[in-house]
């Protein structure tokens, strides 16, 4: 088991990668296991690194450590404005799930985890699940999003989809007035473990769903669980219909131009993560006249369930919470039109202003002398 942990490096095929702003990067490996993973922190400023653990089949260590980076560089803003007191971390493990992940990869990856002494706190992400946040904690006491079996809070999904729906109201009021949905048709692509039950939400508000998926299982649930639901066969088909929200709750990246040129919809408010394809497409929305409701502000029912997890797990607590989203989401809105600027930018400048009241020399978040308590730079030195 060996780690390397380095301000700066080149990638394999010799380009740098490495995004300055970034606090530490961990690169874990196991021989014994296969264990090839990622660990980055982008800050912690606000407290230890909170972020999923994404186990993916890379096709190169580049890759793999750019979307680390990406990914976690994103968790700290989402941590920001969800007000929690955790900063920004993500890790990817390299590989193909269905093929290369054992209990003793996982394992190994929890020893990883541990080394850190409480700086980075995991939880699930694509292709991670309960049972394998499970496993990671039989060698980790920073693990979230355990089963309630083993004294966690279960599938965040719930909070997610919650959260994305009290987005989408705060939205709603923002662009016609009211904050019911009722009557309004929503474009829904991806009705995976967030997107059916968000189906359901908006069911339960009298709006009509039209949704899309590459998976036939997920349509299948869903048109059993909500039979008026309409299904159209793909995502460039769903963008062309006349809909008054479009919901991206799939893959990151899906409003590019081209998208955001033949977009119907007057609101865009979904669950994926990093749904703006490049940074210029927030003003293409703005221009365009659609309102945006930041992806990472309206989809962080999840990390606030899990962050709550790390206090003994009160779901009404974490519903409280994620209910605020709401309230967020107005306030964003109300700041970009009173600004001149795109959401993004509003809701950007909400967590930098969190970030930036940490005085600069407590800006590093470190362990107790035991390896389990909070402290920051210079408040336990001898």
């Amino acid at each position: 088991m060996t780690s390397t942990t380095a301000p700066h490096w080149a990638t394999e095929d010799g380009s740098d990668a490495f995004a300055g702003d970034h606090e530490q990067v961990v690169f874990c490996h196991d021989p014994a296991s296969g264990l090839r993973a990622i660990i980055a922190l982008h800050s912690t400023a606000l407290g230890p690194g909170l972020g999923g653990t994404r186990f993916y089949p890379y096709a190169s260590t580049a890759e793999a450590l750019a979307d680390a980076l990406h990914l976690s560089r994103g968790m700290t803003y989402k941590n920001a404005v969800a007000g929690l007191e955790h900063g920004g971390g993500k890790a990817v493990i390299i590989g193909d799930p269905a093929r290369d992940k054992t209990p003793e990869l996982l394992r190994a990856y929890g020893r990883f985890v541990q080394s850190l002494g409480g700086r980075y706190v995991t939880a699930c992400d694509v292709g991670t699940y309960v049972a394998d946040m499970d496993v990671v904690a039989e060698e980790s006491d920073f693990v979230t999003g355990r089963s309630e079996a083993n004294g966690g809070a279960g599938d965040s999904s719930v909070l997610t989809a919650l959260g994305v729906f009290q987005g989408m109201r705060a939205a709603a009021a923002h662009r016609w007035g009211s904050d019911s949905l009722a009557g309004r048709r929503v474009g829904i692509a991806g009705v995976g473990k967030v997107g059916h039950l968000l189906v359901g939400l908006l069911a339960e508000d009298g709006a009509e769903a039209v949704v899309t998926d590459v998976s036939e299982q997920a349509l299948t649930r869903v048109r059993d669980e909500h039979p008026g639901v309409r299904v159209v066969g793909s995502t460039d088909e769903l963008v062309g219909s006349d809909l008054d929200v479009y919901a991206p709750c799939a893959l990151g990246g899906a409003l590019t131009p081209d998208v955001v040129a033949t977009l119907k919809a007057e609101i865009v408010c979904g669950a994926a993560n990093n749904q703006l394809a490049e940074p210029q497409v927030a003003d293409q929305l703005r221009e365009r006249g659609i309102t945006y409701a930041p992806d990472y502000l309206v989809n962080s029912g999840g990390v606030i369930q899990v962050a709550d997890e790390l206090h003994g797990f009160d779901f009404e607590r974490a519903r409280e919470r994620t209910l605020k989203i709401f309230d967020a989401t107005a306030s964003v809105l109300a700041e970009a039109d009173a600004e001149g600027v795109s959401p993004s930018v509003a809701a950007d400048r909400l967590a930098e202003r969190r970030i930036a009241a940490v005085a600069p020399s407590e800006r590093l978040w470190l362990p107790t002398r035991g390896g389990r308590g909070s402290g920051r730079a210079g408040s336990h030195r001898a």
